[in-house]
């Protein structure tokens, strides 16, 4: 039997079957729909308030409310593990979305519908708040479900409200739970570690709970992200089968469980990991969770992700419909071991290649406690008088004169203890006083619970685009990770230990906020040691995020593929740097796929690698706004064969660009004979191919006069010549008109 993918339970309804039509008066249906797609939720005879159907949406709404009558089992608890936000300590023994120890210490907890609210916001975004209550206790749960509708994006959390007279503390706080039901599920999920982000799995869900989770305070995506790919019934194709693609907005702790009970039926809750995390409230006050972000479809990964690409780039990801600055990137070239006439020498390679701007790496600050390597100085944010006696406003004025713009490195959040900072405001630092301390990286973490620090970090910032305007580009990094967790704030204000962990996250935001009111349009680059810190929640305030240090070209065609099915091109970094021996011409292919940038020494290029270069540039120049706001078409995975394809099609499919590569060094010619399938053009326009990105001494193998048609390329696709010797191959797709 073939299921349909419902967010319901199997067993929910049988006591519900056939009874009075007094039920039928008193039930209210709840419908919250975008183009394509419905999820329902629906009372049952206690009021409690469960998820009845998530699917294709019916063309006739008034049938939803008959939805629970089709479905019948014999369990005497029908009616209640559809829960839409399952509560703890009264009916439910499966896993919970909300735990509550109430002022009176008693942990049980029980919601029933009270009302909901649906209010239409710009561009069509509509938003339904559906209010829950204990009857006994009080307190509120709102839920909010934020719907897309042209890009079939759903956005849900929760707000807990203690209506009590005294204080009650939140055990757990989940942003949603759902549910689902279908033969089978597979979950793809990540894991990895510096330089080694993204590895993917795919697993066939098991009985029970499988849960995804991160306790590392900052940086918590190191070995594992917030973001995954639940398929339904099989393992969806890039073209087939039924899958949502999800991400939770969080840069914190999170926790993401899927329990499958013994009907398979798949109970999904999301949210902040309540490890250590215990949230008190105060009378009146609420707690806002930070939103689940999930697109659904039934036609393939394919749709899915391009959906939630168009979805990033107008509604959440800073400045998502604008352009990207090139940048010529010190790091690899240098290190820590640079001075004023060392840099001011690389600002005329950067204009000499083409780039836009030069970004000014770690290591220029400190003198008490020079920032001549990772063990000291961070922290200390003046001017190494050393290496820079003039200052960055020199520095501005210099690359100015070259004719590039100039970004500057932060690590605002994190010390080092060899530094002023460190030794002025030992209380600023989360460590646990009474504990050898532990460093990550040779440092620790600043306190972000407590306002002095949020203001100092704002001050970092501020000072700089204060004392120098024409700052282009910030690239914000954070190294480290939270041990022994222990504010010396939050024990002055004789508030739980338990709130760090949140509070951290939410003082991260408040500073981001302040900067974005004042500073509304300067790039950042959301950098992590890599990419420790990639999320929605965090992708409000930057304009892009730094993929990986690992800059191999081979290992980020990977990367880039599995960063790509959630998060658009125009968001990825992608840069040439000598980490590998590769050609310049491979190198640089690679990075053409997301927004490209440099980390090399220019004067150490051959000629005709600066040849090739700075023709690149300019050819990057002319497809970039493809790359940026093109639809993205997966082709061939790397996964599965020694080559990997994928294209951008502009939304008039007059234009394409395909990107080829050979993933594997085998001896083996396979991959060289077959055409490649193109997807996304029309099949009754013609279009003429070239290849770009040439290496200068070498021919094409592909004849630019050729025509074909948009149905051909699709159908019979063509052949891009990889080989052993050709193992990167640029194509521009052009309609002839």
């Amino acid at each position: 039997m073939k299921y349909q993918v419902l967010f319901c339970s199997l067993f929910a309804f049988c006591l519900l079957f056939g009874q009075s039509s007094s039920y039928a008066q008193t039930s209210v249906t709840i419908p919250i729909e975008s183009k394509d797609y419905a999820l329902i939720l629906q009372t049952d005879a206690d009021q409690r308030l469960g998820i009845t159907h998530f699917g294709k949406r019916l063309s006739d709404a008034a049938e939803y409310a008959g939805i629970k009558a089709l479905y019948k089992h014999n369990d005497g608890n029908a009616g209640i593990y559809n829960n839409v936000y399952t509560p703890s300590g009264s009916w439910s023994l499966v896993e919970p979305a909300l735990q509550i120890i109430h002022a009176d210490g008693n942990t049980s907890t029980e919601l029933r519908y009270v009302s909901h609210r649906k209010e239409m916001l710009a561009n069509q975004v509509s938003q339904t708040s559906v209010l829950l209550r204990d009857p006994v206790y009080a307190t509120e749960v709102t839920l909010y479900f934020k719907v897309y509708p042209q890009n079939n994006v759903f956005e849900q959390w929760s707000e807990i409200k203690n209506a009590e007279k005294g204080n009650i503390r939140l055990g757990k706080y989940a942003s949603a739970n759902l549910y689902f039901m279908g033969s089978d599920y597979y979950l793809r999920h990540y894991h990895g570690t510096w330089a080694g982000e993204m590895k993917p799995e795919e697993t066939r869900l098991p009985f029970g709970i499988h849960t995804l989770d991160s306790k590392l305070g900052a940086r918590a995506n190191l070995y594992q992200p917030p973001t995954f790919m639940l398929s339904f019934d099989q393992p969806a194709t890039e073209n087939s089968g039924k899958v949502l693609l999800a991400n939770l907005a969080w840069s914190g702790n999170f926790k993401i469980d899927f329990e499958m009970d013994s009907y398979h039926n798949l109970r999904l809750i999301a949210g902040i990991n309540p490890h250590a995390s215990e949230y008190q409230l105060a009378a009146g006050q609420s707690f806002k969770t930070p939103a689940l972000i999930y697109a659904y479809g039934e036609n393939g990964i394919g749709e899915v992700s391009r959906n939630l690409h168009s979805w990033a780039r107008n509604f959440r990801v800073l400045d998502g419909k604008g352009s990207r600055l090139t940048l010529l990137n010190n790091w690899e070239a240098t290190y820590f071991d640079f001075d004023e006439k060392k840099l001011v020498g690389l600002f005329a390679g950067a204009k000499k290649l083409g780039v836009d701007l030069f970004l000014l790496d770690d290591g220029w600050f400190g003198n008490k406690y020079p920032r001549n390597g990772d063990v000291a100085g961070l922290g200390d944010w003046q001017e190494n008088v050393k290496k820079l006696p003039h200052g960055i406003g020199y520095l501005v004025e210099e690359a100015s004169k070259a004719g590039v713009k100039f970004g500057i490195w932060v690590e605002p959040e994190m010390v080092n203890p060899k530094s002023e900072l460190y030794e002025k405001h030992p209380d600023w630092v989360i460590r646990q006083p009474e504990r050898p301390e532990h460093y990550f990286r040779n440092q620790l973490v600043l306190d972000l619970s407590n306002p002095e620090v949020q203001d100092f970090v704002f001050g970092i910032l501020d000072k700089l685009f204060t004392q120098n305007p024409d700052i282009a580009f910030i690239k914000w990094d954070c190294n480290a990770v939270i041990y022994n967790a222990h504010s010396a704030y939050l024990e002055k204000q004789k508030m739980p230990q338990t709130h760090l962990y949140v509070d951290y996250v939410n003082g991260l935001y408040s500073v981001l906020e302040r900067l974005r009111k004042k500073y509304p349009v300067v790039p950042m680059m959301l950098c992590s040691g890599g990419g420790g810190r990639v999320d929605y929640g965090a992708l409000k305030y930057f304009t892009e995020f730094w993929v990986s240090d690992n800059t191999d070209p081979l290992e980020r065609i990977f990367q880039q593929w599995e960063y790509s099915y959630y998060y658009p091109a125009i968001t990825h970094c992608a840069h040439i740097t000598d980490w590998s021996k590769v050609g310049i011409k491979f190198r640089t292919d690679v990075a053409m796929m997301g927004k490209m940038g440099y980390d090399i020494v220019v004067d150490h290029l051959k000629p005709e690698e600066l040849e090739f270069s700075q023709q690149a540039i300019k050819n990057y120049q002319s497809i970039s706004d493809l790359i940026w706001h093109g639809d993205l078409y997966r082709l061939v995975s790397p996964w599965q064969n020694p080559i990997a394809s994928s294209m951008f099609v502009s939304p008039q499919k007059d234009r394409a660009i395909v990107f080829n590569y050979v993933v594997s060094n085998r001896y083996e010619n396979t991959f060289s004979t077959a055409p490649i399938k193109l997807q996304g053009l029309d099949p009754v326009k013609k279009y003429r191919l070239t290849e770009l990105n040439v290496f200068p001494g070498t021919r094409s193998s592909i004849n630019a006069t050729t025509v074909y048609s948009g149905d051909l390329l699709m159908t019979v696709g063509f052949n891009p010549s990889l080989s052993l010797r050709r193992t990167s191959v640029l194509v521009e797709v052009k309609e002839v008109r």
